[in-house]
């Protein structure tokens, strides 16, 4: 396959970068993955390309670094920045984004999260640096795009999840809007970032050419109303808020219990018959206010008193055990410290040892893609800031005299 000159796509991709972190998988081994991002869209996306055995070079300003994603030491920053060497560097100054400039010619991918604008003041923009790195993959993600008449407006999740319509149907009837609880805005958008660059990584070996790949926080949130934003797109239905019920399968919610609460999927009339004689209710099946899904929507309340008289008698282990050997979904509804003891979760390997410099001994959250052949693991912890800055600049051509002079200006 032709390649285009000055591309990272010529590069020789068939060994790993010299001193560079241990390979955290084999999958993505030979991509380097320039990552100027912080909070937490950005770093979601990054860190899907680490976890994958990308080397990633994170770009840290030197007199801030710490605001990449809260302070070094927190849970959230450890779990965001593994996998990664660490370059200070002041995008500031004319010398560091001299050395920018010169190190974007290396890369396969650049993440950023900036302001749109940003990028380009700096003169580190798509166009510009395409320009001697026709391959260049270059990931934005924003609160609300790059152009248009809300472009300018700082994105933060919550924002996004209420403008994208999440909140209109979280939560209780009649208790106003309720955000999920999690980043889920931020977190998808990171998501479909690492997607679209896995996309246009696949699409290169064809064409020889990257691309400018965008996405916000309100096209992931929009984009992941799903159904519900089908309901009105074809039908004309704005759903309103349902709690624990699910909008259109019922009886498929939150149940008490002798002990708690357990969750119930009944979807569809098999499971629903299958559910009715495991309850003892036969009758429910000829019960004309219940025999289908329209009467068991129209009654929906009915239904529940008359089901949590009968889940209140048992423990939720018990409830659970006996639907799930009736073929009906049912699960406990844990904390986070009972997830992490679920025996199923620790099976399936989700909380994976580290070394952190800063905290010693610790687990962080791992990836849940499970590979056959190129599995992702946690090789090394967050690096410390510009940890890798002499090594990554010698990789580029910087003499060592070359490096102390940057330093000596405050460039690295």
């Amino acid at each position: 396959m032709a390649q285009p000159a000055n591309s990272s796509a010529t590069r020789d991709n068939s060994k790993d970068p010299p001193g560079s972190t241990p390979a955290a998988s084999q999958a993505l081994r030979g991509i380097r993955v320039l990552d100027l991002t912080r909070v937490r869209s950005g770093p979601t996306c990054v860190r899907q390309l680490a976890d994958w055995g990308a080397d990633v070079i994170k770009i840290e300003a030197p007199e801030d670094s710490a605001q990449l994603g809260g302070p070094r030491s927190g849970a959230d920053f450890q779990n965001l920045h593994r996998n990664k060497r660490s370059l200070t560097l002041n995008l500031k100054s004319d010398r560091g984004i001299e050395v920018f400039r010169r190190l974007a010619k290396t890369a396969d991918v650049i993440v950023e999260n900036f302001r749109p604008g940003v990028k380009k003041r700096l003169g580190i923009d798509y166009d510009t640096l395409s320009a001697d790195n026709p391959g260049l993959i270059y990931a934005s993600i924003s609160g609300f795009g790059q152009d248009g008449p809300l472009a300018a407006r700082p994105g933060f999740d919550q924002i996004a999840q209420g403008m994208g319509g999440l909140m209109s149907i979280t939560g209780k009837p009649g208790e106003g809007p309720m955000r999920v609880g999690i980043p889920i805005a931020d977190l998808c958008a990171g998501l479909f970032a690492a997607q679209g660059i896995l996309i246009a990584l696949i699409e290169r070996q064809s064409s020889g050419k990257g691309q400018w790949i965008q996405t916000s926080l309100l096209q992931a949130q929009v984009f992941m109303l799903d159904f519900q934003a089908a309901r009105f797109l074809m039908d004309g239905d704005i759903p309103g808020q349902a709690g624990n019920n699910h909008p259109t399968s019922i009886p498929t919610g939150v149940f008490r219990t002798k002990d708690g609460h357990m969750n119930l999927a009944v979807a569809g009339q098999e499971i629903w018959g299958r559910f009715a004689r495991a309850l003892g209710r036969d009758d429910w099946l000829d019960d004309p206010r219940y025999a289908t899904a329209p009467a068991r929507s129209e009654n929906r309340d009915d239904l529940g008193h008359e089901i949590e008289e009968i889940t209140i008698t048992r423990t939720t282990e018990e409830w659970v055990d006996l639907m799930n050997e009736a073929g009906v979904p049912a699960g406990e509804i844990n904390n986070i410290g009972q997830v992490f003891a679920n025996p199923q979760v620790q099976h399936l390997g989700l909380s994976q040892p580290v070394h952190s410099h800063e905290r010693g001994d610790t687990h962080l959250v791992g990836q849940p893609i499970l590979m056959s052949r190129t599995p992702s693991r946690i090789a090394s912890p967050p690096p410390l800031a510009g940890e890798h800055s002499a090594q990554l600049l010698e990789e580029i051509g910087y003499t060592e005299e070359e490096i102390d002079a940057l330093k000596s200006v405050g460039a690295i």
